[in-house]
Formats: C-alpha cells, structure tokens, sequence
C-alpha cells in the first residue's frame, strides 16, 4: 500500500515574494486597511495603532527586518530541499481559496480536483495593480506570461475522495477549470516557489473555505480530515511515497506571537485537543489558513516533526505582517 512519509508547512504570503526593500512598502498599504485585531473583532489601522507592541520600533527597525527577510527567504529554501530530498510521487496540497475560483453562489467547505493537470495562469494579470512592487508580489504565485499546465495525481485524487467519502466526509469536486481560470495562490505558490517551474512531481489540490462564513470547518473537522486523508493514503493500492504540505498562515495581518507560538507548540508535542479546541473568533482573514495546519497536523500524526522556524515579520507601527512559520515532519 502507499504511504504518508512526510509532512510540511509554508506561509505563502506576499512577503516572501517581494524584494527586501518592499517590505517597508506595507506600511502604505496596510494604513488604508481594515483588519481583525488579535480577539478576532474588526479594527481600524488607527485602533491597531494603538495596541500595538510597546518595542514595535525595534521589531520594524531596518536592521530586524534584515534578518528576518533573510530568514524568511532561506525557510522557502529549505522546505524546497527537504521536499525534493523526500523522493515524493506526490504531494497532497492543503490550500485555501480567496474567491479565486469559488464564490458564494458555490463555495464548498471541502474540495478535491482530480483533473490529469491544474493550470497556472498570470492571474496577476488580469487587474493589474498600479503600484510596481506589489504587483511583481502579486505575480510571484502565477506564470510571468502564458499557461503552464502542472501534473496532478489523478488516480490517488479520485481514491481520496472514494475514501473520505466512506468516512462520511462530504467531499466537493472538480476535475476542471473554467476557460481561461488558473489555480488560486495558495497552490501556485507551491509550484512556482518550491518545486521549481520544470517539476514533474504531481500535486492532488485540496481546498478548504477557511476564510469565508457561513461554512468554515471547525478546527476540530480539519484535524479529523487531517486523520482521515492519511487512512486514505494508506489503503492505496501501490507503493507510493505520499507527502502532504499545509500552504498559508500563519496569523495576518496583524501579528499574533501567542496565536502563532501555540499552534506550534501543541504541533510539536502532537497534542491534538489543543488544535482543535482553537479559538475559531482568532481563525479569521488571514489567520484563517491556520486551519490548513490543523489538517495537515492530522494526517502527521504517525510522523515526528524534525523542525520548525518561526519568524514574526512586523512591517508596520500598528503591529501588521505575518506569522511567517516552516515546519517538516517525517
């Protein structure tokens, strides 16, 4: 049978695809914004202003910022290493989407494509952003011009959804884009920054509705679908090497250290209650992806993790960025 060797985690925001001298940039951005503070309630950027860290000049001082684009940049590096080292057939990828393809008149929960190939379009193309910096961030997740159609493991989708539906898992799919569509960001950025654009090594794309009410699964169903997606795996015909990635998270965007370090911490010593008695209030915007690495957790419940980095990237005074984490299990 096939099995679930290994396990990952990456945070895809913008940050990791800008230059380092952007990262000042946000500040703009961000002050015309609106956000969840860290309760998960509605804020201004003058509100957040005011709660932010009392030291949030040092955590935005150039230098700080330095060492933490550098850190961030050789994160990517290393989960890119560790996932070709894994000598995967494929990857199972645990992506969310922001109304990139589904939208209130079909929004599913839970989704599995089980097409021959997904494609990647320059989506970024298509309402092109006046400001130069953001848009190349923008651009990082897309082709730079073209389609490019990426290998998807066609026959392991269609068991996943076999199984999961036989463990009473209502499972959506599609096996298609609509013309002229390309992937969301949550899975073009595994295969434009991790696998390299020449990667052969086939995807099965699963997208849960982590940031849009009224049907966002609980934490506690993602870890049950984290379980179940390893059952699935394992009763594979074959002798596949399996691997699943959490793409998303952590908190944005406004940086919450407690959030981030918790959900880590309880990764760490597997303590699956702790996961899924999250504070749903906090799993909101941005923040929401976090669920991806509720589910990704439960299917490594049989694997160690072997490491993990965290890096709270600050950008602006009122305490806005990301919750930038790394983590490899196997």
């Amino acid at each position: 049978m096939a099995r679930l060797t290994h396990c990952f985690g990456v945070s895809h925001t913008p940050m990791l695809n800008t230059e380092e001298e952007d990262w000042e940039r946000f500040a703009e951005r961000d002050a015309a914004g609106s956000f969840r503070d860290k309760a998960g309630a509605p804020a201004t950027y003058a509100e957040l202003l005011t709660r932010a860290p009392a030291d949030i000049a040092e955590l935005i001082a150039p230098d700080r910022l330095h060492e933490r684009f550098a850190a961030a940049q050789e994160g990517v590096e290393r989960v890119r290493r560790a996932i070709e080292a894994a000598r995967l057939d494929a990857l199972i990828v645990v992506g969310d989407d922001q109304k990139e393809l589904y939208h209130e008149d079909n929004l599913p929960s839970i989704l599995i494509y089980y097409g021959e190939t997904i494609r990647n379009v320059p989506r970024h193309l298509e309402k092109p952003n006046k400001v130069a910096w953001f848009q190349r961030a923008r651009g990082g997740y897309y082709e730079a011009e073209g389609v490019r159609d990426y290998p998807v493991d066609a026959g392991l989708a269609r068991h996943l959804i076999a199984s999961l539906i036989d463990q009473e898992f209502d499972i959506a799919t599609s096996d298609r884009l609509a013309e002229g569509q390309g992937e969301g960001h949550a899975f073009g950025f595994i295969h434009t920054r991790l696998m390299g654009r020449s990667t052969a090594l086939p995807i099965v794309p699963l997208s849960l509705n982590t940031y849009y009410p009224p049907n966002q699964p609980t934490p506690r169903r993602c870890y049950q679908l984290g379980r179940a997606i390893r059952v699935a795996v394992e009763s594979c015909p074959g002798d596949a090497r399996v691997g699943v990635i959490a793409s998303g998270g952590l908190s944005h965007f406004v940086v919450d250290e407690d959030l981030d370090r918790g959900l880590l911490d309880a990764l760490a010593r597997k303590d699956a209650e702790a996961l899924c008695s999250m504070d749903r209030a906090k799993l909101n915007s941005g923040s929401s992806e976090i669920r991806n690495w509720i589910c990704a957790a439960g299917a490594a419940e049989h694997l160690e993790m072997r490491w993990q980095e965290y890096l709270p990237c600050y950008r602006t005074d009122a305490g806005t960025g990301t919750g930038i984490a790394f983590a490899e299990w196997n």
